[in-house]
């Protein structure tokens, strides 16, 4: 998810925002609620690390419910027509 901040925090954070660019963050600069511009990293590696980052955190946060055997058994013929 990318951090939305509004024209004028982006002016005086602007050092700071370009920081969080290079560490693979995502940055939605708007107009009151209307986004209007993205700054996102070029280096497609770096885009990589923070995806794998955020999969990560989100993994180790505890918000996931782990899948029962008995849940997959059950999706097995889940959608099936005979």
């Amino acid at each position: 998810m990318a951090l939305k901040v509004n024209i004028g925090e982006a002016k005086t954070r602007l050092s700071e925002l370009i920081a969080r660019v290079e560490a693979g963050e995502e940055v939605v600069i708007a107009r009151g609620n209307v986004p209007i511009a993205r700054l996102a990293p070029l280096d497609e590696q770096a885009r990589r690390r923070a995806t794998i980052e955020a999969i990560l955190a989100l993994r180790d946060s505890g918000e996931i419910k782990p899948v029962t055997t008995e849940e997959i058994l059950a999706w097995r013929h889940e959608g099936h027509k005979y």
